[in-house]
């Protein structure tokens, strides 16, 4: 797998719709200082899933829209398409069956970014998780910059076990236990408030019991009082009966 092309417009110094093609294994970007040389592995990053606008040498994510000059005036969005050839299938699941896999993000001036693969909407995490194991990635070892390697023979233990961790292919599984993990814990956590709301019911249910006994025993109390009241007024009309007979 290999990165084969780059299609940019709008991004930073590409204001014009642009191509790059990396026609082999090895290639050279070459240029005076200012051409834009760096702007093309700004693009690369951005693309992978990029989040620090100080990554990409810029204030705020929406500097990577052109900005205007004194010659051009600024473009309302920025895009970049990264082609991927994917002959040897080193990107599998889902996109194994597929060649060339493209990549795309555009983001407009308000600031909001949209992701694509193969030309279907997706998910930033969509695209991170693709590249998890194969050493791709905005932030992994496949692209070294200036001081990257000075940062890594000073880097801490935890820093230098995550390179050789995604260099081994292993940080795809890492990812996936973190995921499962988390969905533990949220599941607990339901579980919990599911208790939560299961106990509360049942106290509820406990209390209408008891006043559903309390109305039971009112209703045969009312029938009782009903019963012996006709009671009363029987043998009250029965006494009447009596002493008229009498009379």
């Amino acid at each position: 797998m290999r990165l084969t092309k780059i299609k940019l417009a709008g991004f930073k110094s590409f204001v014009d719709p642009t191509q790059i093609s990396f026609p082999s294994n090895l290639t050279g970007v070459v240029g005076p200082n200012g051409c834009g040389k760096s702007n093309v592995i700004d693009a690369v990053r951005w693309v992978m899933g990029e989040l620090s606008a100080k990554t990409l040498r810029g204030d705020n994510m929406t500097d990577v829209v052109f900005n205007g000059s004194a010659a051009r005036k600024p473009v309302g969005n920025a895009s970049v398409e990264l082609l991927f050839d994917n002959a040897d299938g080193k990107i599998g699941g889902a996109y194994a069956g597929f060649s060339e896999i493209s990549l795309r993000r555009q983001v407009g001036r308000d600031g909001a970014s949209f992701y694509f693969i193969n030309g279907t909407r997706c998910r930033r995490k969509d695209i991170t998780n693709l590249f998890l194991g194969t050493g791709l990635g905005s932030r992994s070892y496949a692209i070294i910059e200036q001081g990257m390697i000075s940062r890594i023979i000073d880097a801490k233990a935890d820093d230098m076990r995550a390179f050789v961790e995604e260099a081994a292919g292993i940080s795809r599984y890492k990812e996936r236990r973190k995921e499962t993990e988390a969905r533990i814990a949220d599941t607990r956590e339901n579980l919990e408030r599911l208790q939560d709301v299961r106990d509360e019911v049942e106290k509820q249910i406990r209390h209408l019991q008891r006043q559903a006994a309390t109305a039971r025993r009112y209703q045969a109390l009312k029938g009782e009082e009903r019963r012996l009241s006709a009671e009363v007024l029987a043998l009250k009309l029965r006494d009447l009966d009596s002493g008229a007979q009498v009379q």
